[in-house]
């Protein structure tokens, strides 16, 4: 049996998992799904950087051997860190509709300048803090809710946790040139591969590292958030092979 650290985007805590979880240890799989910052109150959080996030990855891999890695949204830039520096406990990364950047590039350059600017305004409006966004101006800045109700996503909004200025601005530390060795796949559920293909040949920061030989994608058509969404046919698709390719010798 596998297992699994499951590693929430922004605003969510390790009970956005719940349905995906409750699937993998149904098929005997043990699951460790995170709140980033523990259960720091809110005014350690504060203080939280994606540096902060990686290191806290990191420690929960440690002792642990042939983890799957999974990572959503926000996350994505989190796991891929994570992965780099714990290698040897990691057996598989998943990036959860999102992908790696590279160091030096953090969450808010992904949005084009318009959409940066205006959360950037949100920030210093909230003192620091980035609240979830309403379901309309989500999805205006490009990350759809589709397959979630109205009352699922009100429940979800409801329970979401403003994010501190540190992971919105910061980045996190890469190694020079990616390991080869580790097998990363990409489900894609509000993009597909061809536009993710069409990215990497464009050199867009955010995808281009995917291009690599050890990359697959899976698509799983859906909204931005899989696991309220598509909870079971995201877990049976962490169950499966994914199609990675075996380790080079």
């Amino acid at each position: 049996m596998a297992t699994y650290v499951l590693v929430p985007g922004f605003w969510l805590g390790g009970w956005a998992w719940d349905g995906v979880a409750a699937r993998l240890r149904a098929e005997g799989h043990e699951v460790l799904a995170l709140t980033p910052g523990g259960v720091a109150e809110r005014s350690a959080e504060a203080d939280a950087t994606i540096e902060s996030r990686v290191a806290d990855v990191v420690e929960v891999l440690r002792g642990r051997r042939d983890v799957v890695l999974v990572g959503h949204s926000g996350a994505g830039v989190v796991v891929v860190a994570a992965a780099e520096r714990a290698r040897e406990h990691v057996a598989r990364l998943v990036l959860v509709d999102t992908g790696p950047m590279p160091e030096g590039m953090a969450q808010i350059d992904f949005n084009p300048p318009d959409v940066r600017a205006w959360v950037e305004k949100v920030l210093a409006e909230h003192g620091g803090w980035y609240p979830m966004p309403s379901r309309e101006r989500l999805t205006e800045i490009g990350s759809s809710t589709a397959g979630l109700g109205d009352e699922e996503f009100d429940r979800l909004h409801a329970r979401s946790t403003p994010e501190p200025v540190g992971t919105v601005t910061g980045s996190a530390r890469r190694a020079a040139v990616p390991d080869r060795t580790l097998p990363k796949t990409v489900i894609a559920c509000s993009f597909t591969e061809a536009q993710a293909r069409a990215a990497i040949d464009a050199g867009v920061p955010a995808f281009v590292e995917m291009g690599g030989p050890e990359w697959t994608f899976v698509e799983l058509p859906t909204g931005h958030w899989p696991m309220f969404s598509e909870p079971d046919t995201l877990a049976d698709l962490l169950i499966s092979d994914l199609g990675v390719p075996e380790r080079p010798s």
